[in-house]
């Protein structure tokens, strides 16, 4: 059994030991120094040859990108940058690596070059701490839901049903085109039209009706012809759903959730979080003063676990915004002038980072600008409606209590167009032993982007999907 790097470093309990390890050269100095690497942390592992044991065809072979396997004792280093060092015994080459191709040299290279080598991207520091943080997140969302009794519902990737109803899914047919365009699909392969879905939410919505409190964590599809740097067309999303839970508790349930697997990754990813933080800080030296992140992230990490959230109406926050006087060198680009008005980014940052300097929760939204399945309150103006707004990115949980009557859900159905008898089994829950339930939806790589401090959504997730790209 190989030991990780991680081990080796993290104690004390292997020096003197005899060692087994494998990984990839980031460098080899002086046909003596290999830092070895083998992804399970940030740092890597100083090996040390005796260069007069190998003749010079065989340390030829070694450069960076070469995968070896290394049999050595653990000592003490004698430089400053490592605690421990590994006196190399015997070393065996398992894959050679070309220096004058390889394409992850010893040497800084943009995100926009790493992205069209996606396949090799994480043998950087940067992109390892990335990966290594989306690991943690998502173990840190699953034992936070198994730890307060959710199940976990797997929905399907294939449905007929839009849930968010804006039309934007990518069709799934075993017609041609020219057929499958003429809108009839009873010679199709399900019989029907389907699409790639945009959420799971009216699926665990049916198990939650039965089993409580249920969650799917899975990938999602969005066919938006959007080319920034937060749209991708395949992107994975956390869903839970609780049945016998109104608003109030839906908010209380997404805090606690945000809180925990922050916090988690505050501790359990400690080496991965500096050395990202020292990247976007190195990065900050570069921008004009008022440019610059006021919060570390670190800091902007803890922002979220040491405050309270604080929670506010939709009219609250139009208020707060309208009449708010932003200094001369930053005004709102998009006013706020009308009741009903979306808000945008630029709005949710300054309620979070100028006015209230806390997480804001913003609930009762009005009707006309939320999905058809929110609850209804007696205003017939708002919705049972929550969004929870973060520092430098503004909304990164969208939620609601569910609208449980089978009437007024049939209204809203026809207000959005959308058919009964595409929904005639998300109708019969309201038909059948129907209660007050509520849920959330949290975009997974908005989060990784937050925890991480990385600003493009396509380096956060392993192989991006946007328009006009689906390499690798």
């Amino acid at each position: 059994m190989k030991n990780s790097v991680k081990e080796i470093l993290s104690s004390e309990d292997y020096l003197s030991k005899e060692i087994l390890i494998a990984g990839w050269v980031k460098t080899f100095r002086a046909n003596r120094f290999i830092a070895l690497n083998d992804g399970s942390t940030i740092n890597n592992l100083q090996c040390v040859i005796d260069f007069e044991k190998y003749n010079d065809e065989f340390l030829k072979k070694i450069s960076t990108g070469s995968a070896l396997e290394i049999k050595g004792r653990v000592i003490e280093s004698q430089g400053s940058k490592q605690s421990v060092e590994v006196l190399v015994n015997e070393i065996i080459i398992l894959g050679e690596s070309d220096p004058d191709n390889y394409p992850i040299q010893p040497k800084k290279h943009s995100l926009e070059f790493l992205r069209s080598v996606s396949h090799l991207r994480t043998r950087t520091t940067t992109f390892s701490s990335v990966m290594r943080i989306r690991s943690s997140l998502s173990f840190a969302i699953h034992t936070f839901f198994q730890n307060n009794g959710f199940y976990y519902v797997n929905t399907p990737i294939i449905t007929a049903s839009d849930a968010e109803g804006a039309g934007e899914q990518f069709k799934v047919t075993t017609l041609n085109f020219k057929n499958s365009k003429s809108g009839d699909h009873s010679k199709d392969f399900f019989g029907k039209e389907t699409k790639l879905t945009v959420s799971g939410q009216l699926e665990a919505e049916s198990y939650a009706m039965s089993m409580g409190k249920v969650y799917t964590f899975g990938p999602t599809f969005r066919a938006e012809n959007s080319n920034t740097s937060r749209h991708l067309s395949e992107f994975w999303m956390v869903e839970p759903e609780v049945a016998f839970l109104d608003l109030k508790g839906n908010m209380n349930l997404a805090e606690k959730f945000l809180k925990y697997i922050i916090d988690y990754i505050l501790e359990k990813n400690k080496d991965d979080l500096d050395f990202l933080e020292k990247r976007l800080l190195d990065e900050d030296k570069l921008k004009p003063k008022e440019k610059r992140n006021e919060l570390s992230l670190i800091e902007k990490l803890n922002f979220i676990v040491k405050n309270n959230f604080e929670k506010i109406t939709y009219d609250q926050a139009f208020e707060i915004l309208k009449n708010c006087k932003p200094n001369k060198k930053k005004k709102f680009k998009y006013l706020i002038t009308e009741w009903g008005a979306d808000l945008q980014s630029e709005h949710e940052r300054y309620l979070v980072e100028k006015h209230f300097k806390s997480p804001v929760i913003i609930y009762n939204y009005p009707a006309k600008i939320k999905s058809f399945y929110m609850k209804l309150n007696s205003d017939n103006k708002t919705v049972r409606a929550m969004d929870i707004l973060f520092p430098g990115i503004g909304e990164i949980v969208g939620g609601s209590q569910r609208e449980e009557s089978y009437d007024i859900l049939l209204k809203r159905m026809h207000e959005f167009k959308i058919e009964k008898e595409e929904l005639w089994w998300y109708l019969d829950l309201r038909k059948f032993g129907s209660a007050v339930h509520s849920g959330f939806g949290l975009g997974f790589e908005r989060l990784v982007m937050f925890v991480t401090g990385m600003s493009n959504i396509r380096d956060v997730i392993p192989f991006p999907r946007t328009p006009q790209n689906a390499e690798f």
